[in-house]
């Protein structure tokens, strides 16, 4: 029996105690840029805090289950691969543990993957690096003067939280940083749409696997509005053995504020919930039992992003553009989800490769600020290609080195030489891809 002598004591909230915690590197987003980022930047020994708004590390690839790592890959018939860096280290630990797979893509590989493997390699990897981490943090000011973020004021539900750094890289998808700062950022006009990605069970795998993809979507296109579906395209796939199908079939308007957000939730599991309809009365053999096991977190594609020293536009990654501070190669089409009903592919070609400008990366206003991932400067066009995880590794490496190179200098005036060299794998090597 517990006894009832448990010792309390009474406490109130001191309004002026802050924490304070003083870095190198401050990056914020821990998704596949960020982590790439803090990785890279620790593990050259440089004291890291990582900020993530969410309460798990992993960014989108682990709470929106994205599924796959795409952009890793070149095209064609002699495909190899193109990101290295944590890549190496992931894709090892992941096919090592039966915890990924490839998949034909585009003309391409993707790989598959396990989002729980996934998250757990990501825990293991930042505290063996020494990487400071803040989870369930919120940036709600970053002051900036004479063009540098002297620190960002941090929001947790333990208590404000204040980081000093030299160095900020703004991982977190949609320019929070800068937005912060009051620095200028680039938005759309009109919506980019997102995904309510979902996870099916209890369904049969066989007969799963015995639908054609192509067949699915003309079907969905002939009877979505009968379901109340706003996405014609899309698909479902399953990891063998793992008892679970991966659906990407919905679109959902991306949140720009607090209460468009709480929405997006709403609206994006009202659509999962409606295909789950579809998928049962359409094909009763794989899915008619099927029942929703997970819906993730809604899937964001483009939000904010930098307003850089260069913005990567839609003909540079269709022409192949070669630019001489290339920090990152990409072959992915360009896959522009600006339309309600169906997304927007264009091929790429066997032997095509665009590059990502160190330019894009660096905000034109700030000299200790760069970008990674979906939020560097480019067209919304340019930006469809070169949002997915394979280049962003790239860009998160680049990043740090280009904020190591820096100093407490201006990471626009960096010796581009000793950064290529610090990344030249993601620029040169060309390891192939062998099944």
């Amino acid at each position: 029996m517990v006894g009832t002598d448990i010792p309390t004591r009474t406490a109130r909230r001191l309004t002026n105690a802050l924490d304070r915690l003083q870095c190198d590197i401050c990056v914020v987003g821990s998704g596949a840029a960020g982590l790439s980022a803090a990785l890279e930047a620790a593990r050259y020994g440089k004291h890291v805090v990582l900020i993530e708004a969410a309460q798990s590390l992993g960014g989108q690839a682990v709470n929106s289950i994205i599924g796959t790592f795409c952009g890793l890959y070149s095209n064609g018939p002699n495909i190899h691969r193109l990101t290295y860096g944590i890549a190496d280290e992931i894709l090892q630990e992941l096919f090592a543990s039966g915890s990924a797979r490839y998949r034909p893509a585009r003309n391409s590989i993707i790989v598959q993957y396990d989002e729980i493997a996934l998250a757990r390699w990501i825990d293991e990897a930042v505290q063996e690096a020494g990487v400071t981490v803040l989870m369930g943090a919120i940036v709600r000011n970053a002051p900036l003067s004479n063009r540098r973020i002297s620190g960002l004021e941090i929001a947790t539900k333990f208590g404000d939280v204040i980081v000093e750094a030299d160095g900020f890289i703004d991982a977190s998808g949609d320019a929070t940083v800068a937005w912060n700062a009051g620095l200028g950022v680039r938005e759309p006009e009109t919506p980019i749409f997102g995904t309510q990605v979902v996870l099916f069970e209890n369904f049969d795998e066989d007969a799963a696997n015995a639908v054609d993809r192509w067949e699915m979507q003309e079907r969905l296109r002939n009877k979505a509005d009968k379901y109340g579906l706003i996405r014609k395209d899309g698909f479902v796939f399953s990891f063998p053995g793992h008892g679970t199908a991966l659906a990407n079939m919905t679109h959902i308007e991306t949140p720009m504020d607090a209460v468009c957000h709480a929405q997006t939730v709403f609206n994006g599991r009202d659509q999962a919930d409606r295909l789950l309809c579809f998928l049962r009365d359409e094909y009763p053999a794989a899915y008619g039992n099927a029942r929703i096991r997970i819906y993730a977190a809604p899937g964001v594609r483009q939000t904010r992003w930098i307003i850089g020293a260069y913005s990567l536009t839609a003909e540079d990654v269709r022409t192949g553009r070669s630019f001489d501070d290339a920090i990152a190669r990409c072959s992915w089409p360009i896959e522009l989800h600006a339309n309600a009903a169906e997304s927007h592919w264009e091929e790429l070609g066997d032997d095509h490769i665009h590059n990502v400008p160190l330019g894009s990366l660096l905000h034109r206003d700030a000299d200790n600020l760069a970008a990674a991932g979906r939020c560097i400067d480019g067209d919304t066009v340019g930006l469809s290609s070169v949002r997915v995880m394979g280049p962003c590794i790239a860009m998160g490496a680049a990043a740090a080195h280009a904020m190591i190179l820096a100093g407490s200098g201006s990471v626009h005036q960096v010796d581009f030489a000793a950064l290529r060299g610090n990344i030249s794998d993601n620029l040169v090597r060309t390891d192939p891809y062998n099944r």
